[in-house]
């Protein structure tokens, strides 16, 4: 069995919650005044003249790196694809021209509407192609079509890499 409880019988003024509303006037009021009067803790930016600083690890867009010669730094190897749990990354792969690159991707894809940010991709690629330290927030689209971004868009966001390029043993 369970304990009992003695609950007093609420008397007329507790039952109109007029005591509760009262101090919850004070409050309110003292909030509106204080933050009007002294802008103690005012947290509100006027976000096109003022932002918030990003985090040092926050992970912006995406953008995929170029070579020294100016060509796409990823090698195709669907790593990163592979290593995404939103599956959200689409590859084709095509043959290069390059004697140094075996393979490049024809179609890179990334679907913004699937993508969670976790950085999975930046962290699979071997060859440093895939970054998402580009510190811009993603601007929404109105269509799903509008939520894809493509391998000219990604490179256009992207530099030169400098980081040694594996591959071949010399």
């Amino acid at each position: 069995m369970g304990k009992l409880v003695n609950r007093p019988e609420p008397d007329l003024t507790i039952q109109s919650y007029l005591p509760e509303t009262w101090n919850g006037m004070k409050r309110v009021s003292r909030h509106f005044f204080v933050n009007l009067f002294t802008k103690k803790g005012y947290v509100t930016k006027q976000y096109p003249e003022e932002r918030f600083p990003y985090a040092p690890r926050y992970r912006g867009m995406h953008r995929l790196m170029r070579r020294e010669d100016g060509s796409v730094r990823c090698v195709a190897c669907f790593l990163c694809a592979t290593a995404c749990p939103a599956d959200c990354i689409h590859i084709e792969a095509g043959e290069s021209d390059n004697r140094d690159v075996e393979k490049y991707p024809v179609v890179f894809e990334v679907d913004h509407s699937k993508c969670i940010f976790c950085g999975f991709c930046e962290e699979a690629c071997p060859s440093d192609a895939i970054r998402l330290d580009s510190g811009e927030h993603r601007v929404p689209a109105y269509t799903r079509e509008g939520e894809l971004t493509g391998k000219v868009d990604l490179l256009s966001r992207g530099a030169l890499s400098v980081s040694r390029q594996g591959g071949r043993f010399k």
